[in-house]
């Protein structure tokens, strides 16, 4: 439904660092970056797979208030690295990874606050038993 996301970060080497760290584990990789002489503005850079970016962030005035972005996870160990991985660069703890059943009972979630004050979520929708 949604083509692509994007917002302003507060210090964007810093973000691009820390999202590309933290979004691996998920498969999401940095795809390309645009330069302010490309944009006719401020730098942006495109996350994403399978030759689609669609998480993007920017240079300029960040969001004041957080925003939920929930990403897609293949296996509920690739939500726990993912948490892992966040952690170890830079995120607040928002909700360790397990089950989270008042969503569904195979909900298996973890979340994290991102430097910019986003909350990030991976998210696995798969009974354990399916994923090998």
């Amino acid at each position: 439904m949604i083509d692509h996301i994007g917002f302003s970060v507060k210090d964007y080497k810093h973000s691009v660092e820390f999202y590309k760290r933290a979004l691996m584990p998920l498969g999401v990789t940095l795809m390309m970056e645009i330069t302010p002489e490309q944009s006719g503005g401020g730098s942006h850079a495109g996350f994403g797979k399978a030759g689609k970016a669609y998480f993007w962030i920017g240079t300029g005035e960040p969001t004041e208030r957080g925003m939920h972005i929930a990403f897609n996870a293949p296996t509920r160990a690739s939500v726990r690295d993912f948490y892992k991985h966040a952690m170890a660069a830079g995120a607040k703890d928002n909700g360790p990874p397990g089950l989270r059943p008042h969503y569904h009972d195979d909900y298996y979630g973890a979340f994290v606050i991102c430097p910019n004050g986003h909350n990030l979520e991976a998210v696995c929708h798969q009974p354990e038993k399916d994923l090998g």
